[in-house]
């Protein structure tokens, strides 16, 4: 007797199957920024697999011709590996549920390149405090940030996320509530970190605590582009040509294994 099965759409395109991966991502609550990468990374596979191609003709084969062309267009390991990731993680998902054969797939392999920090000099020309009297307001704050990132070491998301009340003076701590994981951080703040966050509020001219710690010139929440933006412009004023909010962690964490006792 024929075992009874759910019956598959029939027809269905490789965008079809990408976009149900989306839905997959939306019904797991995965963050707007993921979803937004995936599809950005859609945009660059239809260049080359075909997005009205058939799903079912989906074949391993289609999958080593997509790494090959990555290969002989791209130089950089690391970019190829991105696009390759989340092509594997669609494929998976539509594996799971049928629409295509299994294959085995794999990334390329990538020599492990050393984790960038800033030097010694680089953090005395970023830390040290602007000419109160004669800067403005977007250069200290941008100040404040950057010191605010060297102490806590939180990422990009984090940092544009974190509000005037999350900040804890008494317990000299920070609330750090969007996170990559979604589990709530509280980071210790030291006297330094704590003196510059007071003062800085008597700059930020605030009407309530729920508006965020970093802001526009507006007082709006910053977006993405903006605080690198920001960054990228400090850091260049001040004589450091490198930049980069994820810098700060490894720097923290490098400082941290040089002073542990």
């Amino acid at each position: 007797m024929k075992k009874i099965q759910m019956l598959k759409e029939k027809n269905l395109t490789f965008k079809d199957g990408c976009e149900k991966y989306l839905d997959n991502c939306r019904q797991r609550n995965l963050r707007e920024g993921t979803i937004r990468h995936y599809k950005q990374s859609y945009t660059q596979f239809y260049k080359i697999i075909p997005p009205e191609m058939p799903l079912n003709e989906f074949t391993e084969k289609t999958y080593t011709d997509y790494v090959k062309h990555l290969t002989e267009t791209l130089e950089n390991d690391i970019s190829i590996n991105s696009y390759l990731r989340d092509l594997i993680t669609t494929l998976h998902f539509l594996m799971r549920e049928e629409y295509i054969s299994h294959f085995k797939m794999r990334a390329i392999k990538v020599d492990k390149r050393p984790i960038e920090t800033y030097t010694e000099k680089e953090l005395t020309k970023l830390l040290k405090k602007p000419n109160m009297k004669k800067c403005s307001f977007t250069e200290y704050k941008n100040w404040v940030m950057t010191n605010f990132l060297f102490s806590t070491g939180v990422r990009q998301r984090s940092l544009q996320n974190i509000k005037i009340k999350d900040i804890d003076f008494d317990n000299k701590v920070v609330y750090v509530n969007f996170t990559k994981n979604r589990k709530p951080l509280i980071i210790p703040l030291n006297q330094t970190m704590v003196r510059i966050l007071e003062e800085y509020l008597t700059y930020r001219q605030h009407t309530s605590t729920e508006e965020y710690l970093f802001c526009n010139v507006f007082g709006q929440k910053l977006t993405k582009s903006t605080s690198y933006h920001m960054l990228y412009e400090y850091n260049k004023s001040r004589g450091v040509k490198t930049t980069g909010i994820h810098r700060f962690r490894h720097t923290l964490a490098k400082q941290w294994i040089i002073n542990a006792p």
